[in-house]
């Protein structure tokens, strides 16, 4: 495949850089669509949080629980068993991080403002919403290009950086949108749009690393970026997809997005 050919050459925390500065990259194009819409019709919103729903769910039971139980050594219980806990420990470190950053997902009144009381602006609040968003991604794509230098496929990692890069495009818009509603122009717009995105490059990196230097916890990172991103799913993705009352588009979405990683996972991987 030519993309992985591209690649092969570079060590896994290069190719985890470039891969973290794809998806960004995706974010920062979904996020310009604020210079030529103000506004998103809210069945195209909820549509593109049931696609970015659909996407991460498949690409944590293909692209990471998959390949952590493979991972393992055993039978039965022994053979699961590590990938049963960081995938729990992954979904505590995320309800831990819900719990304390102060955060508001688009579309909710100031009052649902989740995490400790601060006096930040809602815009800030906004950012905050999607940034935690963006975190286990990186980590999941790190993760991932970790586990082809330990002996997993490099066309699996890219197939996850792919399908995270594709949601990315509407979640960027999802947030550069609604920052120009509440006053900001369309320059701040984007700006803080593709900056929420930032984070997927370094916590690549820092997945990477975590493999390639401490191998042994491979199925537990595997399967702690899958709880990660399960828990932004049903936490957060999948509330706000409802939210506009528009459950059919948003599940047809979930399904479209779970196709579309299905496919990539088994074609590339």
């Amino acid at each position: 495949m030519d993309i992985i050919s591209l690649i092969d050459g570079y060590g896994p925390i290069e190719q985890s850089l470039i891969a973290g500065l794809f998806t960004w990259f995706m974010t920062a194009a979904g996020a310009g669509l604020v210079f030529f819409f103000r506004d998103i019709d809210r069945k195209v919103l909820d549509g593109m949080l049931g696609f970015a729903a659909g996407v991460m769910i498949a690409a944590s039971c293909f692209g990471l629980l998959g390949p952590a139980i493979d991972q393992t050594s055993g039978e039965g219980l022994v053979k699961v068993l590590p990938a049963a806990i960081g995938f729990v420990l992954g979904g505590i470190c995320m309800r831990l991080i819900d719990a304390y950053l102060p955060h508001l997902h688009p579309g909710a009144p100031p009052e649902e403002t989740e995490g400790v009381k601060t006096t930040w602006h809602r815009s800030k609040l906004l950012i905050a919403a999607i940034t935690l968003h963006n975190v286990p991604e990186g980590l999941a794509v790190g993760v991932a290009f970790g586990a082809a230098a330990s002996g997993e496929s490099l066309g699996a990692a890219v197939a996850l950086a792919i399908g995270i890069g594709i949601q990315n495009f509407p979640e960027g818009a999802a947030v550069s949108v609604p920052l120009r509603r509440e006053g900001l122009s369309v320059r701040e717009s984007f700006w803080w749009g593709q900056l929420s995105a930032l984070v997927e490059p370094v916590a690549a990196v820092l997945g990477a690393a975590a493999i390639i230097y401490m191998t042994p916890i491979l199925p537990y990172a595997l399967s702690f970026a899958a709880g990660a991103m399960i828990f932004v799913v049903v936490e957060e993705l999948v509330p706000e997809a409802h939210r506009g009352k528009n459950g059919d588009i948003a599940t047809m979405g979930v399904m479209l997005g779970f196709t579309i990683m299905m496919v990539l996972d088994v074609a590339l991987g």
